[in-house]
């Protein structure tokens, strides 16, 4: 067989492609034949066919960056990514399991369909495009809600949801925003947890204690207020704040200590400023609150009869 410049030049091909994947028109600009190309794509050829005109130059399962390749390929030049996917290369990390899924979103004129592990959205609300390593996303806002959309469960949605504003990438108004103008399919879920965050808990665990308060019986605290003792000095911004009784109830990650290098010395002052100020201090790890929430909920009706039996600290909350 006589060989094309492509032949000669072993690098050519790879220097043209993505990550090693790259369109067959491409292919055969380079000097690469279409009947070359399906032979090489063949059953013991050296090459991959991954999705209609994109070819991955090696016979092995493509990796993630050679899907996504691919993926933008098929798209085309006004594809971007969004999703779980996008989510990740923007710096989340509870993002739901979506498999070897790629979710492009497309103009709502392309006649694009979905193709093996590519997930084609056609939509008439483009998103604003942020580019990160190369790639161009979906803002964080949409990108969130094209995942939560696709979601059944709610615990993974409120794990991503409640990050994404704890994490301060976008704010609960944004997510209520998008969530209103954009595609009702698959809203269910995301609205629920929207409407958890927008009652004040601000991660997966206080909602978790929202629940185990639920259990409790007493009359619900007041959530993520600043406290100030009687000359106005900061005490603490507890998870929970009975004020009838001036309990407060923190539940503090063992986690976070572990990964802060200043966590635990950050909790040691603000159980200091606690004990100065008079007010009684329930702390409960996040796991108990779904391992053993009957536990904690009498943990928590003990420690606000224990508040209950003292004077009332002179500590208000901030307005």
């Amino acid at each position: 067989m006589k060989k094309g410049s492509w032949g000669e030049d072993p690098e050519l091909l790879m220097e043209n492609s993505d990550h090693g994947v790259i369109r067959a028109m491409r292919l055969q600009e380079l000097g690469v034949s279409s009947t070359t190309t399906y032979r090489r794509c063949g059953p013991n050829g050296p090459w991959t066919r991954l999705l209609p005109g994109i070819v991955l130059l090696f016979n092995a399962p493509p990796s993630r960056d050679q899907q996504i390749a691919a993926a933008m390929l098929y798209g085309g030049e006004s594809a971007l990514l969004t999703g779980g996917e996008a989510c990740r290369i923007h710096g989340l990390r509870n993002v739901p399991d979506t498999g070897d899924e790629v979710h492009l979103l497309v103009p709502h004129e392309r006649k694009l369909h979905n193709y093996g592990f590519v997930v084609v959205e056609r939509t008439q609300r483009m998103p604003r495009v942020i580019t990160r390593n190369g790639r161009p996303l979906a803002e964080v806002t949409r990108a969130t809600l094209d995942v939560c959309r696709r979601q059944t469960e709610v615990r993974p949605v409120r794990a991503l949801m409640s990050e994404v504003v704890q994490r301060r990438f976008t704010s609960v108004e944004r997510l209520s925003h998008e969530l209103a103008h954009g595609s009702q399919r698959g809203s269910a879920v995301p609205r629920l947890v929207l409407a958890e965050l927008a009652s004040g808990q601000e991660s997966i665990a206080e909602i978790d204690a929202r629940r185990v308060w639920q259990r409790s019986g007493l009359p619900e605290p007041v959530w993520n207020k600043k406290l100030h003792d009687e000359a106005g000095r900061f005490v603490a911004k507890p998870d929970a704040w009975f004020d009838d009784v001036g309990l407060a109830w923190e539940v503090d990650s063992l986690s976070f200590h572990l990964q802060v290098v200043d966590g635990f010395d950050r909790t040691l002052a603000r159980n200091g400023r606690y004990a100065a100020a008079g007010v009684l201090v329930l702390q409960t790890l996040p796991s108990r609150l779904r391992t053993e929430p009957d536990k904690v909920a009498a943990e928590l009706r003990a420690a606000h009869a224990a508040a209950a039996a003292r004077a009332r600290p002179n500590v208000r909350i901030a307005s």
